[in-house]
Formats: structure tokens, C-alpha cells, sequence
């Protein structure tokens, strides 16, 4: 199994780093309209993350230069490492909460307090806490896992950097 995996080419790993990307935000999508969690400013920022990564990833599996590849997967170490931070913080927020947690409003508040075309770009930004955690698996938050993934896609991207490189 080990060596299938280490045989696979740089673009066979974009497009496998791609659907996992879209597997996970499948399951954000399922959090959030079938067990109803609200995902906080934070969360959708990774979601950003996740698809920016699972586009580049695309671009650089689909591609048969090498200059487009490596574009392709240096962007998404880029997002990856966005992400990475984004999670980061919010793990720290969720470790260590401020005493007065702001990250976000309720959407129908937002709708009837302001006009339709601030309320708009307020309802993307989320409206969960970004300090609350709602699900955990293995000990570890939402956050936690995504910290995780996105390091992941960051370490598989410089890997396969080198590769390309060493080529």
C-alpha cells in the first residue's frame, strides 16, 4: 500500500488532495444543515481555504506542464498554510476564550436591523461563536481536525515541490 502511494505522480496527488478538500467541506455542509451547527466568521474562512485549495489542486492535477503544476501547487500551499492559521487561532480561542467572545450576529437580526445589501456580506461572514465547540471527535474540535488537514495538504504540497523540482 505504502509504495502505491509513494508511486502515484504529483498530479494523481493534487486530484486525490482535491476530493478529500471537497469531502470536507461535504461535511461542513452536512454539520451544519443536518445537525444544525452554525459555523462561526472563522469556520467560513477555512471553508474559503478549502475551496481555493481544492481548485488549485485541480488546476495542478489537470495540467500537463510542469510550470502550471508547480503554479498550481504553490498556491495551494499558500491557502493551505491560510487556513492553517485561521484554525490555528481559533484552536487558541477555543483553549483559552476572551472574556467577551464577538465573532459574529444573528442572521435574522442582521436582516431586519440592516439594509439587504450590508446584510448580505454579514450573513457570509457566519454567526456561530467562534470560541464554542459544538462537536468533537477523537478529543479534538473542528478547528482541531481542520488545523490538522490543512497542515497535512501543506507538508503533501512542499513534498511534491521537491519532486518536481528533483525532476
Amino acid at each position: 500500500m505504502l509504495k502505491l502511494l509513494k508511486d502515484l505522480s504529483p498530479r494523481q496527488w493534487m486530484a486525490l488532495m482535491s476530493l478529500a478538500c471537497l469531502g470536507m467541506l461535504g461535511f461542513g455542509m452536512y454539520l451544519q444543515h443536518v445537525v444544525g451547527l452554525e459555523p462561526c466568521p472563522m469556520c467560513i474562512v477555512q471553508r474559503y481555504a478549502l475551496v481555493l485549495v481544492a481548485i488549485f489542486g485541480v488546476v495542478a492535477a489537470s495540467s500537463g506542464k510542469k510550470a502550471l503544476q508547480i503554479a498550481g501547487i504553490l498556491l495551494v500551499l499558500v491557502f493551505a498554510l491560510g487556513g492553517a492559521f485561521v484554525a490555528a487561532r481559533q484552536t487558541w480561542l477555543q483553549w483559552y476564550p476572551p472574556e467577551i467572545a464577538s465573532c459574529g450576529r444573528d442572521i435574522y437580526g442582521m436582516i431586519e436591523t440592516f439594509p439587504l445589501q450590508r446584510a448580505i456580506p454579514m450573513i457570509f461572514r457566519g454567526s456561530g461563536d467562534c470560541t464554542k465547540i459544538d462537536w468533537t471527535f477523537l478529543g479534538g474540535s473542528i478547528a482541531n481536525w481542520s488545523f490538522i488537514c490543512f497542515t497535512c495538504i501543506g507538508l503533501l504540497s512542499v513534498w511534491l515541490l521537491t519532486r518536481l523540482f528533483k525532476r
